[in-house]
């Protein structure tokens, strides 16, 4: 197996990734067009999207990392508007983007084009929420896209599996796709409900932070695969699983959450990073069965496609959101006032993603006659002319859109104040905690080390509202600045010693790796003192 290629999509897509974060276009664009450009070099291999590949062993660690990162009680707050987007919509989007299809498109069978509506219906969130924590939308919508991309996968493979089962000759009726969705849905809900509770049990009981991460990586993959054998909802498992550890994470050992926060946030950034490189890399392979559909054809089919993809989710949005709280007193008491502006963002961010590839890769070239699928290859152009016509089209315009529209932010001075507020609380109750222990015997110490405890709590409950204060007026840095940077600098002041001794061979490489290890750990703790 030649794994040159795979190293060079990794290393290739990162630093694009890695250079997007110095540039103003969002980093999932940046990959998308990079891979499109590259696609036609001299020498560039062909990467074909194995769905065999992206759906068991990409999806689930991507959906773990989010869902962790995610609010338990945040998405439970807005489940109403997350499961309308998320269950509701990609219904609807599969059926309206179908019928659209089996109009436009002469000799397409409405099985076949309601798999097409099932493969484009699900909204890929990376890109849109990677925007909206850029230019810093109101923390609800945000919360409201990233349940929908947790979520809307499981809805748009379980459609896609009842469309296809049509499509391929195997009597697909209206009944058996309502219990195969009801048997996917609570299965995987079920499969993550059962397994979430022992999986915490066993991080919290192993201590050896080394396996608890090994355990962490294994995870998605495991509450995938288990609830794929039975025809459920690995998405559904694994987001399950995902938000009960998230949101206990607290409760697992300090160096196991350090390490497992440095290793997924890489092994999200490869993965995102890839995934995003491989859609504009699909460009050779889509275009060469394209075949009678060249040209002019298929350009219209593709845009109208692409109108019925984008039109649809505000189609489906706004009364979503509104007939609700007209019918519905409750609901307005509970979610306040609501302009047109946040459903108007809400129903442009709907970019698709690899997802929608994936599924589509996956439709079999035959159907259970021997015949070849009708339109196999027009079905893959049209989910990738999708793909990218919401990623280049809603991408590029959502952020001007959101500053045009000039949506409230996030509350930077609010939230400082509620960080400090609860940072005192907890600072009064381990002073508290404190001094009962040192007025135990059994807890002397000398009084510079009892000191150093007690300024070390001190200066944790006075940071954050140090950061409401002046910034220097020489340096311009604020307090914090300051004491992060003067940190930094004696701590770098010890680490060059102790390289020295190391190298005079006063100290053993062992012993060095040791006392480095101690100074990164105070380094952290500095930085994370004053951030």
């Amino acid at each position: 197996m030649d794994v040159m290629p795979l190293l060079l999509l990794v290393a290739g897509s990162a630093a694009v990734a890695a250079a997007a974060r110095r540039s103003p276009v969002p980093a999932p664009l940046l990959l998308v067009a990079a891979g499109l450009a590259v696609s036609y070099l001299p020498g560039v291999p062909e990467y074909t999207l194995d769905p065999h590949i992206v759906l068991p062993l990409v999806l689930p660690p991507l959906l773990h990392s989010a869902a962790t990162d995610s609010s338990y009680l945040d998405l439970r707050a807005q489940m109403r508007p997350v499961m309308l987007l998320s269950v509701g919509y990609v219904l609807f989007a599969t059926f309206a983007v179908g019928w659209a299809a089996y109009l436009v498109v002469p000799d397409l069978p409405l099985t076949a084009a309601l798999v097409l509506g099932a493969v484009v219906a699900p909204p890929d969130a990376v890109a849109a929420t990677a925007v909206a924590r850029r230019v810093g939308l109101p923390s609800r919508i945000t919360t409201i896209l990233q349940g929908e991309s947790l979520v809307n996968d499981a809805t748009a493979i379980t459609a896609y599996r009842v469309a296809l089962a049509a499509a391929v000759g195997e009597g697909a009726t209206w009944a058996g796709g309502i219990g195969e969705f009801l048997l996917a849905a609570v299965g995987g809900i079920g499969f993550g409900v059962v397994l979430m509770v022992p999986i915490h049990w066993l991080r919290t009981h192993v201590k050896e932070a080394l396996f608890q991460n090994t355990l962490s990586l294994l995870i998605p993959f495991v509450a995938y695969a288990a609830a794929e054998q039975v025809h459920a909802s690995g998405v559904l498992a694994v987001v399950v699983v995902a938000l009960y550890l998230g949101h206990r994470a607290w409760e697992v050992d300090f160096a196991t959450r350090l390490q497992e926060e440095a290793v997924w946030k890489m092994v999200a950034f490869v993965l995102e990073s890839a995934v995003f490189a491989l859609i504009g890399l699909q460009l050779p392979v889509v275009l060469k069965g394209l075949g009678e559909y060249e040209g002019g054809r298929a350009a219209w089919y593709a845009v109208a496609v692409f109108l019925v993809v984008v039109v649809s989710r505000f189609v489906w949005v706004y009364p979503a959101t509104f007939l609700p709280r007209m019918m519905s007193a409750r609901i307005r008491e509970r979610e306040g006032g609501l302009s047109w502006k946040a459903p108007f963002i809400i129903s442009w961010a709907g970019m698709r993603g690899v997802v929608s590839l994936a599924i589509a890769f996956s439709i079999p070239l035959t159907v259970n006659g021997g015949e070849e699928f009708p339109e196999r290859n027009l079905i893959l152009f049209l989910t990738f002319t999708t793909v990218i016509g919401t990623l280049v089209v809603q991408g590029v315009t959502l952020p001007p859109l959101i500053h045009l529209l000039k949506l409230p932010g996030r509350d930077l001075r609010a939230e400082t104040l509620a960080e400090a507020n609860a940072q005192a609380q907890a600072s009064r109750a381990a002073e508290r905690r404190l001094e009962e222990l040192l007025a135990d015997e059994r807890n002397a110490l000398p009084n510079p080390l009892a000191e150093r405890l007690r300024a070390v709590l001190e200066r944790r409950r006075n940071s954050v509202w140090e950061r409401l204060g002046q910034a220097n007026p020489v340096t311009g840095e604020s307090v914090d600045d300051t004491y992060r940077r003067l940190s930094r600098e004696v701590i770098g002041a010890e680490r060059a010693v102790f390289v020295k001794l190391r190298d005079g061979r006063y100290i053993d490489d062992e012993m060095l790796r040791t006392l480095l290890r101690r100074l990164d750990l105070e380094e952290a703790a500095a930085y994370r003192e004053a951030a």
